[in-house]
């Protein structure tokens, strides 16, 4: 029997602390904002235990959480394990659901609980996006009208929009179904990588939603995390040469070299780690079913605005 199984949903709670569903934080060198993020978690009326992934370089964040109520667990891998840190979170919890957030993100109170609630009334459903909102002001993240404008057709057996994609920061996720699509892909370490995750999850048969009654909170860094851009564009090449036919990777590979041609930003360096990686995007290659490649092809017409 496999020690990676979860307990099965239970008996939906009303109030008070809820077991079904734990968070996953990742975070590096940012103990200041963690700290914020774990104070709002603590608060939540689900009282969520908390798994804390740290990917720092020294000891500052272990001392600065070291008693805090909210952390459950403090994972510190040899290494910085970007996003497949959260892979890692998942493994150790024992919930059936795992929402995810950064050391700059947390939800907003009543939204954990929904969640699994939708997640116990719906099982097919493998991953719930959110409505997020930025900063102090509440902005609306401008991913939130891409999902809600998605042209996947309506589901009977999901609730809200289908989607392909979510905002890393601010989704919940069936931990068997994160578990059985591999979760997060280490040949992306980090930037974009929720886009070839949402393919393997609905090439496994699972649904995903978004569903604008759940809300994250984002504050992020004004400085934020150089080198971002390039990241991006090198993880949309290899996910396409992970998954999709090959006219549509050769096609991303060359608007990408034509980027890096004129200078764009983080274009050459995407390209030169594009190509260092592409042998093993190659070697690890498997097309989507038709069925879900059907769905990306709708999506590669919708309005650019984040992740799909």
């Amino acid at each position: 029997m496999s020690t990676d199984r979860a307990p099965g949903p239970t008996r939906r709670p009303t109030a008070g602390p809820d077991p079904r569903i734990t968070v996953a934080v990742i975070t590096r060198d940012r103990s200041g904002s963690l700290l914020r993020t774990l104070d709002a978690l603590a608060a939540l009326p689900e009282r969520p235990p908390v798994i804390v992934v740290d990917n720092s370089r020294h000891d500052t964040t272990r001392l600065a959480v070291h008693g805090h109520p909210a952390v459950t667990r403090l994972l510190r891998p040899a290494t910085n394990t970007g996003a497949l840190g959260r892979n890692l979170a998942v493994r150790r919890a024992r919930t059936p659901y795992v929402a995810f957030s950064d050391d700059d993100s947390w939800w907003a109170p009543g939204s954990l609980r929904h969640a699994a609630d939708l997640l116990d009334g719906h099982p097919r459903l493998g991953l719930l996006a959110a409505r997020t909102l930025v900063g102090e002001r509440g902005t609306e993240d401008p991913l939130n009208a891409v999902l809600a404008a998605s042209p996947l057709p309506r589901e009977p057996d999901l609730p809200g929009r289908p989607v392909l994609g979510f905002l890393g920061c601010a989704c919940v996720v069936r931990r068997e179904a994160f578990l059985g699509a591999g979760g997060y892909h280490p040949l992306l370490f980090f930037g974009g990588e929720e886009t070839l995750l949402a393919y393997d999850l609905a090439a496994g048969g699972w649904g995903l939603a978004y569903e604008p009654s759940l809300c994250a909170r984002h504050h992020p860094q004004a400085d934020g995390r150089t080198g971002r851009s390039s990241l991006v564009r090198r993880n949309y090449v290899l996910t396409a040469c992970l998954r999709r036919p090959w006219p549509v990777a050769l096609r991303a590979g060359a608007d990408l070299a034509l980027a890096a041609v004129a200078a764009r930003p983080g274009a050459r360096r995407a390209l030169r780690e594009t190509l260092v990686r592409l042998p093993a995007a190659v070697a690890r290659r498997r097309p989507l079913p038709p069925h879900v490649e059907h769905a990306a092809r709708l999506l590669d017409w919708q309005p650019a605005g984040g992740t799909r």
